[in-house]
């Protein structure tokens, strides 16, 4: 596909009113890559969806409806391979609201990260107040590189901007401890490594990790190629070791049909 679309509750919109975005302000989501008509994690996004609709508005959202809107968009889009953006709002009722957007593909450049302390409000929750992110990001770029990476006031890594993070240390994949929106691509990592370490990870630890890396629902494992901090700046080199068991661990958990 080439073009946008927009569904409500199933129907597609070319205009919404404008009431209806005012309340997507205050709403959560949940961003899918679908290829051939299959996502990766799919019964985590129905199950992150359901979790987040009962804490926000109180009311569940059952997987049903939201595989038959993720259809319907499919249908309209006439195309198995978009991406997809399923966000949840409430006027009277509950609604879900699909973005239907062509493909996405993995990014292949490793990113030089610049560190600050933030933490994203109710972080467990992939909700629609990207305004912070969005601000550290170009505080990033502005000075030069690629994107930001978050720790907390004691110095503890926990997350990027649109991604989370691992790191390898040989063979061993390591996951942050600290407070995070615990994303899919990263759940469904951890499904496929099987066993898997999370621990406190801390600025200055970075230089004992042989490599890093960047995952989401669009890159599954985007080396990371170096993090600066106050205090310097810590640089990675492929790691072949590493890269290999996250690509088995990926290729071990089958993409799931919408």
């Amino acid at each position: 596909m080439t073009d946008s679309l927009l569904l409500l509750d199933g129907t597609p919109r070319r205009t919404v009113d404008p009431a209806l975005l005012r309340a997507t302000s205050f709403g959560h989501f949940s961003s899918m890559q679908v290829r051939a008509g299959r996502v990766d994690g799919l019964d985590l996004h129905l199950d992150r969806l359901d979790r987040s609709t009962r804490e926000v508005f109180g009311r569940p959202l059952p997987a049903d409806r939201v595989r038959s809107d993720l259809r319907a968009a499919l249908d309209h889009a006439g195309s198995g391979d978009v991406s997809l953006r399923a966000a949840v709002f409430a006027t009277t009722d509950v609604h879900l609201l699909i973005h239907v957007d062509p493909p996405i593909d993995p990014g292949v450049r490793p990113l030089r990260l610049r560190a600050f302390q933030h933490q994203r409000a109710v972080p467990h929750l992939k909700h629609t107040g990207t305004f912070d992110l969005v601000y550290y990001g170009k505080l990033a770029e502005q000075a030069g590189y690629d994107d930001a990476v978050f720790h907390t006031a004691t110095g503890e890594i926990s997350e990027a901007s649109i991604w989370n993070l691992c790191f390898a240390r040989g063979t061993d994949i390591v996951f942050p401890d600290a407070p995070i929106l615990p994303g899919i691509r990263q759940q469904v990592l951890q499904r496929g490594l099987g066993t898997h370490t999370t621990t406190r990870i801390t600025l200055a630890e970075l230089p004992s990790y042989d490599a890093a890396y960047l995952t989401n629902s669009i890159d599954p494992a985007l080396p990371v190629a170096s993090i600066t901090t106050d205090a310097g700046t810590t640089t990675y080199d492929v790691h072949p070791p590493s890269a290999d068991v996250i690509a088995k661990a990926y290729a071990a958990v089958e993409p799931q049909a919408i």
